[in-house]
């Protein structure tokens, strides 16, 4: 998970045959995204069902970095700062143990699919906000027990990109886009503008539809919410993981 730092761009040697622009140097706009190590807090087993999955058992490690336990609070001066405190107390008395150990065998046994709990490390970047973000993220190759002795190997640990995403690889980009709030329908779907001499206003649609059907269909344009939108980009190259400084930039 990573938070976007800004833009450059980069020049390149184009390697595609049959292309004009092959062989020759080419710029192209690169998006910059700090990527502290993420920290594994937890793991969650599912199992199928005839409705699909379901979380059949969820473990959180034994210790909680404070920037991950604000997520779990409105407000964090005003609370008591207790939140896991009693769950804790499972990794060190000896019928928790017992419990906890029954538990990864119990996913080893049961689980369809693993998937790990990370939490960002808020802390080290230059923002106001202090709350982590917490995502869950599937685990993929090697058995259901090899997954889970590898979360339990991992719990508390750092995982650095570098581990996870590599040179030149081919992923999808998951995000939301700039908040923009209400807004009018030119601004929101780009819909003409009425002429000067329009009666109420120039930024509308001037037909939202038929009498008949005697409602607004979904097709038309109308006023709303604009931006903070949850999307998904395909195919973006990993240019490169190294830090900024190794870069010369």
């Amino acid at each position: 998970m990573g938070y976007k730092a800004g833009m450059t761009h980069i020049l390149r040697e184009v390697h595609r045959t049959g292309l004009k622009q092959a062989k020759r140097e080419s710029v192209e706009a690169v998006t910059i995204i700090e990527t502290p190590p993420v920290m594994v807090v937890g793991v969650v087993g599912y199992i199928d069902t005839v409705r699909g999955l379901r979380s059949f058992k969820t473990i959180f490690a034994e210790h909680l970095s404070d920037e991950c336990k604000r997520r779990f609070y409105k407000s964090w001066y005003k609370s008591k700062k207790k939140a896991f405190t009693k769950y804790a107390k499972k990794w060190t008395d000896e019928s928790g143990k017992k419990q906890l150990e029954k538990d990864f065998n119990n996913m080893k046994k049961y689980c369809s699919s693993i998937r790990v709990l990370i939490h960002t490390q808020i802390r080290l970047l230059p923002l106001k906000a202090k709350k982590a973000h917490i995502m869950e993220v599937q685990l993929n190759g090697g058995t259901i027990s090899e997954k889970v002795d590898w979360v339990k190997e991992k719990l508390e640990q750092p995982v650095p990109v570098s581990s996870v995403f590599y040179q030149d690889e081919m992923i999808d980009v998951i995000g939301v886009t700039k908040g923009h709030g209400m807004k009018g329908v030119t601004s929101r779907w780009g819909v003409k503008k009425l002429p000067r001499k329009t009666h109420k206003g120039l930024r509308k649609v001037a037909c939202i539809g038929a009498w008949h059907p005697s409602r607004v269909g979904y097709t038309i344009a109308r006023a709303g919410q604009k931006g903070y939108h949850h999307r998904t980009e395909l195919n973006k190259k990993v240019r490169s993981t190294k830090a900024l400084v190794e870069m010369g930039m």
